[in-house]
């Protein structure tokens, strides 16, 4: 058996995750990721949404309950865990622009306007709640963006559509990053002679250098261009998770992609290691400290039977409101479902609250009390909670 020895190991490669390990390796620490495949922001509009029912989400903090993560972070935490966001994705490819004190909108592709945070620098320019004229450019073929939506909702707005020869955003998100394909659609929006000064796309411009075809578009064709985001499966979702995972690589930390902890190592009140289900020879990873980064259910890290809720890697208890005929109300499209409240309780020091052990740490949606959907702050909790559970680790070893 290979074994593998770090400072502190995290289970789960989402927001939360990657946040908490980039927390420590810049402090030093010797960290690893191991994740069992892509996450769910990729499946995101690849915005951070922090808190969607107040104008300033900082100050709105204090009418959560106080059960809820955001108040053992605090705003002042908060606010801390979102500026090394910012300041960690100016060094990658797409940076993001916003102010945690500011909610602002963003154009949807159906012409709506969604509350978000902070955006990728490629959506700067959107049009937020004001009516500026604006050109669209979509593709022939392609399901997931609707200009006829944005242009009955907007006045003094106009589109195009393009042959990508591709009907999937991804499809033409990888035709952007071929040279000759760029230079024709270049060439191609140059001959429209679009008389507004925004010109929008669906989020396509690339996987792996948004920014710099973005601004060469804006450039040959003298206009501002922002993308909107298309419905799932996302390129600024995916764009999100492999700057995340790219800059943690880039900075040292490890990472063990596409595995699953089969089993894990107890010492009294400790964890001792957990072992990787592979193919060959099974991989053993040692950690001083561990974070439980997996997410709620969609990402697996919770897994509902018929009338108890399990945690996945570590069986830790799993505090669950009610029985289930009470999990759902009963409009199922209304927010605010008890099962949301679901998940692992924790305390001050973010270590799980009905467990003995003393060196695991919860970050992440798998927060009990969390209300996802209700609260609409599923990307900034996890960028909150995962550097705040990172700085309780730090502590510990310190």
């Amino acid at each position: 058996m290979n074994t593998h020895e770090y400072d502190v190991v995290i289970i789960g490669g989402g927001i939360a995750g990657f946040i908490a390990a980039l927390t420590l390796v810049d402090a030093g620490y010797n960290t690893a990721v191991i994740s069992r495949g892509d996450p769910v922001c990729c499946l995101s509009t690849g915005c951070i949404d922090v808190l969607l029912h107040a104008q300033n989400p900082l100050n709105a903090i204090k009418e959560l309950p106080e059960d809820h993560p955001y108040r053992l972070v605090g705003k002042k935490g908060i606010k801390d865990a979102l500026s090394f966001f910012i300041e960690i994705m100016k060094k990658t490819t797409i940076p993001y622009r916003g102010d945690p004190k500011t909610n602002r909108e963003i154009l949807t592709p159906v012409g709506t306007f969604k509350k978000t945070c902070l955006v990728p620098e490629t959506m700067a320019h959107t049009l937020g709640d004001n009516e500026d004229p604006i050109h669209m450019i979509s593709f022939k073929g392609l399901k997931d963006f609707y200009p006829s939506y944005i242009t009955s909702r907007i006045s003094n707005t106009s589109f195009s559509v393009f042959d990508a020869q591709s009907v999937s955003t991804i499809g033409i998100a990888g035709r952007f990053e071929d040279r000759d394909f760029l230079n024709n659609f270049i060439s191609w929006a140059q001959d429209l002679d679009i008389p507004y000064g925004k010109v929008a796309l669906p989020a396509v411009l690339g996987l792996n250098k948004p920014m710099e075809i973005m601004e060469e578009l804006s450039s040959q064709i003298n206009k501002e261009v922002f993308e909107i985001p298309t419905l799932p499966p996302s390129i600024p979702g995916m764009r999100l998770f492999r700057a995340l995972k790219s800059a943690l690589q880039i900075r040292g930390g490890h990472v063990y992609w596409g595995k699953t902890v089969s089993s894990v190592e107890r010492q009294g009140s400790r964890i001792e290691a957990v072992t990787l289900a592979t193919s060959g020879r099974p991989s053993r990873v040692y950690g001083k400290a561990f974070i439980l980064a997996t997410g709620s259910f969609v990402s697996g890290g919770l897994f509902a039977s018929r009338d108890s809720v399990q945690e996945t890697v570590f069986d830790l208890p799993v505090f669950v409101p009610g029985k289930r005929k009470s999990w759902f109300n009963n409009d199922f499209f209304t927010p605010g479902h008890a099962i949301e409240k679901a998940g692992i309780l924790i305390d001050s020091s973010f270590r799980p609250k009905d467990s003995s052990l003393e060196n695991l740490f919860i970050c992440g949606s798998i927060i009990a009390h969390s209300d996802i959907m209700k609260n609409q702050c599923g990307h900034g909790l996890a960028i909150a909670t995962g550097a705040h559970a990172a700085k309780k680790c730090i502590k510990e070893l310190s």
